[in-house]
C-alpha cells in the first residue's frame, strides 16, 4: 500500500473519498509498527500519510462552508476515516486540527441536508438515501473535539432513533457496524444532547462552496413540514474549481489531475422537493451519468456527439463511463451559479443559472430556473431559456423523478400534469408555458445498467418548444392538503407574469427576468393582501478565496511532529541495550523491513561506521546521566531517514517509467518533498554525535557498502568470462567428445554457472553497482 500511494490515484487526487480510506490504513499499520518497535517501515508509512493528508487540510481551508463536492453520502465516506487521520495524529504526534476552519462549519453539512423526519437527505452526487457510513460517528467527534455544545450528540440521537432498519434507507451489511467503535471512543457523555437553537423553524441555507441551497433541514416529522433542495454549481466546487483553473497551490496541483468529481452529476439547476417530509421530486440517486437522470434540462437538436441521438445534456455528461467527464475540453469548464437565495415572510425564492453547462454551440444565452416556495406545500418553478440569434435549437426537455413511486398522468382544467400517490393522499404537478400551452408530457422508468445498487427511477418528461429570443415554461408542484382552482401565465421580454389560486389563497407572482428592467427586483409577490419583494440588491457575489500563505512550510513544519516520536522511542530502545551482547539485535529490530534483503543492507550500513561504546558507570544514575547516554547513542533515525528519501526516488522513478514523461513530470513535482530539517550524523568513534544539515536528494553511503558492491562487480565480470569460456569450449572441443559423461559434466558446469551469474546479477541490481 506504501509503494501503491505514489501511483494510484489516490495518493495525489485530494479531497477524494479514498484517499484518507487508504490513508488511515497505512497510518494505523504504522502506528502498529511503531508499538512493536519497527522503526523503519513506521517512519515512511507514518510521513507518507502525513505528507498526503496535511496537503488536503490546507485544501480545505479553502472551503468556507464545510462542504463536501461529493455530496452527503459520499462525504461520510471521507470523514469516517478523515476524523480518525485528526483523531490519531493528534494523539500521538501533537498535530492539531481541532480549530481548521472547514470543520468548525461541518455540522451544517448534516444539520442543513437531512429531510425531516431524519430519514434522508440530499441525495446530490451519487449517493444512497442518506449516508454510506455514520453519521453518529463523526456527529460525536465534532461535539466532543469541535463544537462542546451539546448538538452533535443530539443530531445522532435522532438519526439514531429514527433510523430506518429495513428497506430503502436501511444502512447496507457492511457499512452498519463499521464507525461503531469510533463512535464508542469519541462519544462524551458530559455533553448533554442539545438540539441547535434554530431547531423547529424552517431556515434558509446556503452552502456557497458547494452551490447548494436547502431549506427546512433536520424538521420532525408531519404536515407542512417541507424541505427544499436547489444545486448550481462549479464542477467541484468553488474551492476546486477555482484552484484548477487560476493554478493555486501551484507547487502541489497540476489541474484536474490532483482532483476527482467522477462521483458528481451532469445536474447543474436541479432541484428537489419533499413536501409533509414525504420525497415528491427526487434526486435518481447513484446511476448513469446522464442529464436526463437529474432533475434538469435537455435541448434539441444536437450539435455534437451526445448520448442520445437528437438530445444534448450537459457537458460533463458521461456516455461511456460510470464517472463523470470533467477532465478536459469544455467538460473542465462546468459550472452552474446560484444568483439569488432569499426568505421574506415564509416565502422562499431561488434563482439559477446554468447556460454554462451546456455547450457553446447550442447557443444558448441563458439557462436560468426561478423557484418560489409559496407555501410549505406549494412550489412555483419557472424555467426560462434565452437563445442567441443564430442557435440552432428547437425544443427543450425538463425531467423530474421519483425513486421510489410511479407518477400517473392527470389534467386540470386543460392544463396537462401528472401525480404520485403517497400514503396521505395526492402529490400533483401541473405545467403551461407563457404562451399558455400545456403539451402532454411523458411518464417513463428508466432501469439502471448492472453494477449500479438502485433499479432505477421513474420520471415525467414535458417537452416544450423554444421561441427566439425567449421562452418560458412554469410548473407548480403542490401536496395533499393544497386544491388548485386556477393557474395561468402571461409574459414579455423582461417579465413574467403568474397568477395562482387555491382554494385558500391567491398568488401573483412578477420575475424580472431581463437584462434591461427597470426596477431592481428579481420577483414580487402578492399574497392576498400581502407585498413581499426580493430586491436584486441581496444577490449572491462569487468570490474567489485567496491562496493559504506559505502553504508547504505549513506541511512541512507538521511533518516534523512526527520526528521526535521516532527519535525519543529509538534512544528509549537503545538506552537499554546500549552496552549489553543485545544492542545489534535490538538495532536490527528497529531497521527490520518486510524485506530482509533491505533489511542486510541497512543494518550493515549502520554497523559499518564504528559505534560508541561508553561503559556505563557503576552505581546509581541521575537524570543528567541519562540524558547523557541518551544523546551519545548512534543515531538510527538519521538511517531511517535516509532509507525513507531513497525509497520515495525509487518509487517515483519506477512511476516514471511507467508513465509517459508529461504526466511522470507532473507526478515528480507533486510528490518530490524536500526536506530541510537537521539530521544527526556519525562523525568518528570516541566523539559525541554532532547536528548538521542533511542535504536534501544525497545518498550517503558507507565504506563497506561500497566495497561489496566493487567485490560484486568484480565477481559479476569474471563470472561472465567463465561462462563464454565454457560455452566456447562445449563447441569447439567437446562437441563430438565420445565420452557422454564428459558432456553431462560440462553441461553441469555450465548450469551451474548459469544459476551463479543469475545471483549474482540480482545481488549487483539490489545493490545497485
Amino acid at each position: 500500500m506504501y509503494e501503491k500511494s505514489f501511483t494510484r490515484g489516490w495518493g495525489f487526487q485530494y479531497l477524494h473519498n479514498h484517499q484518507p480510506t487508504n490513508c488511515v490504513a497505512l497510518l494505523t499499520g504504522s502506528l502498529v509498527l511503531l508499538n512493536q518497535g519497527f522503526l523503519q517501515e513506521a517512519y515512511l508509512w507514518a510521513k507518507q500519510v502525513i505528507f498526503i493528508l496535511e496537503k488536503s487540510m490546507v485544501l480545505l481551508k479553502d472551503i468556507k462552508d464545510g462542504s463536501l463536492n461529493e455530496g452527503v453520502a459520499y462525504g461520510s465516506y471521507t470523514t469516517r476515516s478523515l476524523f480518525q487521520y485528526m483523531f490519531l495524529v493528534q494523539r500521538h504526534f501533537n498535530i492539531s486540527h481541532f480549530n481548521h476552519p472547514w470543520i468548525k462549519q461541518h455540522f451544517a453539512f448534516y444539520y442543513r441536508t437531512v429531510h425531516p423526519g431524519f430519514q434522508r437527505t440530499v441525495a446530490i452526487a451519487d449517493s444512497n438515501y442518506n449516508w454510506f457510513y455514520g453519521p453518529e460517528s463523526q456527529l460525536v467527534f465534532l461535539d466532543t473535539y469541535v463544537m462542546r455544545n451539546g448538538s452533535g450528540n443530539w443530531l445522532a440521537e435522532q438519526v439514531r432513533k429514527n433510523r430506518i432498519q429495513r428497506g430503502p434507507g436501511a444502512p447496507a451489511k457492511a457499512q452498519r457496524w463499521c464507525t461503531l467503535h469510533t463512535e464508542f471512543l469519541w462519544y462524551d457523555s458530559s455533553l448533554t444532547p442539545i438540539p441547535p437553537t434554530d431547531h423547529g423553524l424552517p431556515t434558509l441555507h446556503y452552502f456557497e462552496d458547494w452551490g447548494v441551497v436547502t431549506y427546512g433541514g433536520a424538521l420532525p416529522a408531519g404536515v407542512n413540514r417541507p424541505f427544499l433542495s436547489f444545486k448550481s454549481g462549479k464542477l467541484g466546487g468553488r474551492a476546486i474549481y477555482d484552484i484548477v483553473h487560476e493554478k493555486k497551490y501551484s507547487q502541489w496541483i497540476k489541474g484536474w489531475t490532483n482532483f476527482n468529481a467522477g462521483h458528481e452529476h451532469p445536474d447543474q439547476n436541479s432541484f428537489t422537493f419533499v413536501p409533509n417530509g414525504v420525497p415528491f421530486i427526487t434526486e435518481a440517486l447513484y446511476g448513469p451519468k446522464y442529464t436526463f437522470l437529474n432533475n434538469a434540462l435537455m435541448f434539441s437538436p444536437a450539435t455534437s456527439e451526445t448520448c442520445y441521438k437528437h438530445w444534448e445534456g450537459q457537458v460533463t455528461e458521461a456516455c461511456n463511463s460510470k464517472w463523470l467527464k470533467y477532465k478536459n475540453g469544455i467538460s473542465a469548464d462546468c459550472r452552474g451559479q446560484v444568483i439569488a437565495a432569499l426568505e421574506q415572510s415564509g416565502v422562499v425564492f431561488i434563482r439559477g443559472e446554468a447556460v454554462h453547462a451546456y455547450n457553446p454551440s447550442l447557443k444558448l444565452k441563458s439557462s436560468q430556473r426561478n423557484l418560489l416556495l409559496l407555501e410549505p406545500q406549494l412550489l412555483l418553478l419557472v424555467d426560462q431559456i434565452q437563445l442567441e440569434e443564430d442557435s440552432p435549437l428547437e425544443k427543450m426537455s425538463a425531467f423530474f423523478h421519483n425513486t421510489d413511486v410511479a407518477f400517473e398522468e392527470t389534467t386540470k382544467d386543460g392544463v396537462n400534469g401528472a401525480y404520485v400517490q403517497q400514503k396521505d393522499g395526492q402529490y400533483t404537478m401541473l405545467w403551461m408555458d407563457d404562451k399558455g400551452k400545456s403539451e402532454k408530457g411523458s411518464m417513463a422508468f428508466k432501469a439502471y445498467p448492472r453494477g449500479y445498487s438502485y433499479n432505477g427511477t421513474h420520471f415525467v418528461n414535458v417537452t416544450t418548444t423554444l421561441r427566439y429570443p425567449v421562452t418560458r415554461t412554469a410548473y407548480i408542484f403542490f401536496g395533499p392538503s393544497v386544491e388548485i382552482q386556477s393557474f395561468s401565465i402571461r409574459g414579455d421580454l423582461d417579465r413574467i407574469d403568474v397568477f395562482l389560486s387555491t382554494r385558500e389563497n391567491t398568488y401573483t407572482v412578477y420575475l424580472s427576468t431581463g437584462e434591461t428592467s427597470v426596477k431592481p427586483l428579481f420577483a414580487m409577490v402578492l399574497a392576498n393582501h400581502q407585498k413581499i419583494v426580493f430586491d436584486k440588491a441581496s444577490a449572491i457575489r462569487d468570490v474567489s478565496v485567496q491562496e493559504a500563505r506559505d502553504y508547504v512550510s505549513v506541511v512541512e513544519e507538521n511533518l516534523q511532529h512526527a520526528k521526535p516520536v521516532f527519535q525519543q522511542l529509538e534512544k528509549q530502545i537503545l538506552a537499554r541495550v546500549l552496552n549489553t551482547d543485545n544492542f545489534r539485535k535490538t538495532a536490527e529490530h528497529l531497521l527490520r523491513q518486510s524485506d530482509k534483503r533491505k533489511t542486510a543492507e541497512a543494518i550493515e550500513k549502520f554497523f559499518s561506521v564504528p559505534l560508541q561504546q561508553n561503559k556505563a558507570k557503576k552505581g546509581k544514575k541521575g537524570k543528567g546521566d541519562n540524558l547523557k547516554v541518551s544523546n551519545s547513542l548512534p543515531n538510527i533515525f538519521a538511517q531511517i531517514e535516509q532509507t525513507e528519501k531513497r525509497e520515495r526516488q525509487k518509487l517515483l522513478q519506477l512511476r516514471h517509467d511507467e508513465s509517459s514523461d508529461e504526466k511522470s513530470g507532473n507526478l515528480r513535482e507533486i510528490f518530490d518533498f524536500v526536506d530541510n530539517s537537521y539530521v544527526k550524523q556519525e562523525q568518528g568513534t570516541n566523539k559525541n554525535v554532532k547536528h548538521g544539515y542533511f542535504k536534501p536528494g544525497t545518498t550517503v553511503r558507507s565504506t563497506a557498502q561500497s566495497l561489496s558492491a566493487s567485490y560484486t562487480r568484480v565477481f559479476l565480470i569474471l563470472n561472465i568470462a567463465t561462462f563464454f569460456f565454457l560455452l566456447a569450449l562445449q563447441l569447439i572441443r567437446f562437441q563430438k567428445a565420445p565420452s557422454l559423461h564428459a558432456q553431462r559434466f560440462l553441461y553441469a558446469v555450465l548450469l551451474l554457472d548459469s544459476f551463479v551469474l543469475l545471483c549474482l546479477y540480482s545481488s549487483c541490481s539490489q545493490a545497485q553497482c
